[in-house]
C-alpha cells in the first residue's frame, strides 16, 4: 500500500510547532510566563519540539520513499507436487 501516516503526522505536528513558535515569539518577555512557569517560554520550546519531530516524521517518510515498497514478510508458497498413488 501506497500510506504512510508519518506524512499528515509530520505535517500536523509542523503545523502546531509553527504556531506554537509564532505565539511564544510573539508573548516574549510577557509577565504570564514569569508568573506561571517560572520565567520559561513553554509555548516557545514546546512549538520547537513539535517542529522538531514534525521534521523528523517527514525524513523517515521520504527516506522510506527512496528505499522502495516494503516486502512483505508472510510465508512464500511452495508449488503444488501432484499426489502419490500407492
Amino acid at each position: 500500500m501506497g500510506f504512510d501516516i508519518r506524512m499528515p503526522i509530520g505535517m500536523l505536528f509542523m503545523l502546531f510547532g509553527i504556531l506554537l513558535i509564532a505565539y511564544g515569539a510573539a508573548t516574549q518577555g510577557n509577565a504570564m510566563y514569569a508568573e506561571h512557569s517560572l520565567g520559561v517560554n513553554m509555548n516557545l520550546w514546546w512549538g520547537i519540539a513539535l517542529l522538531c519531530f514534525g521534521v523528523v516524521m517527514l525524513a523517515l517518510t521520504r527516506m522510506r520513499r527512496k528505499q522502495g515498497p516494503a516486502r512483505t514478510t508472510g510465508k512464500q508458497r511452495e508449488p503444488e507436487r501432484p499426489a502419490t498413488r500407492h
